[in-house]
């Protein structure tokens, strides 16, 4: 097995997720861009590679098992192991949001790509991760997720997304659970705010740039052995649950 480190960053061909794996280049790693479309995936590694990262493409679609252990296979293949995952890969969901006008169809599917994506992604991706002497999961949530924000008055959580919202509080507890379950193991694994990025995600209304977003991703993708899991992080330190 290479002694390089070896992430796979998911939702890796554009915004946030396409700095990570840049950031995480750009330290010497061995970078996986894991991405559904073709087209934007190879343009996403061929701009890595000519930027200095050792990137290689990896077709996943989150909200397919097939998908998802071809990625797994490709993986071990290319690289015997797995050191880093950030499971970035997210959708919005379509409008209304209002809890009263949504569609459950849209929840159910915000929720299968949001949550049910990155525990599929995880646990197809533990066997390789189990391999690593100091393996790390990042999962990108948002400060939306936060309970205590949104139920803080004058607090700014962005408009009532009754899909979007609870797909991140959602995430933030399967986290906690993956961190009880895996607390003997080494295996660190926290959840991610980037904070309010300008991305495809808002319409680019966010304040943030993505490099500004990544690099809470990319801390807790290199924390040291015996460092935090289970925590929910921002630029600024631990963000209420």
């Amino acid at each position: 097995m290479s002694e390089q480190t070896i992430a796979l960053v998911t939702g890796a061909n554009k915004g946030i997720g396409y700095e990570i794996a840049a950031g995480l280049g750009a330290l010497g790693w061995r970078v996986g861009v894991g991405a559904r479309d073709r087209e934007r995936r190879e343009s996403a590694v061929a701009k890595l590679r000519a930027g200095g990262a050792d990137a290689f493409g990896v077709p996943l679609d989150v909200t397919d098992d097939a998908s998802v252990a071809g990625a797994a296979g490709l993986v071990e293949e290319s690289a015997g192991r797995l050191d880093v995952l950030v499971n970035n890969a997210g959708i919005t969901g379509s409008a209304p949001q209002l809890p009263t006008e949504v569609d459950p169809a849209t929840v159910r599917t915000v929720v299968e790509t949001n949550v049910i994506g990155v525990i599929r992604v995880t646990n197809a991706m533990l066997p390789l991760l189990r391999r690593s002497p100091s393996p790390r999961i990042v999962n990108m949530s948002s400060g939306v997720g936060s309970l205590t924000r949104q139920t803080t008055p004058g607090s700014d959580t962005g408009p009532i997304a009754a899909a979007y919202s609870p797909s991140k509080t959602f995430l933030n507890a399967v986290t906690v659970q993956y961190a009880k379950e895996l607390r003997d193991t080494g295996i660190l694994i926290n959840a991610a705010c980037p904070g309010y990025c300008a991305t495809d995600l808002n319409g680019f209304r966010g304040v943030r740039t993505p490099e500004q977003g990544a690099a809470v991703a990319i801390r807790l993708a290199t924390l040291p052995d015996g460092g935090p899991s289970g925590g929910f992080f921002d630029d600024e330190g631990e963000v209420p649950w």
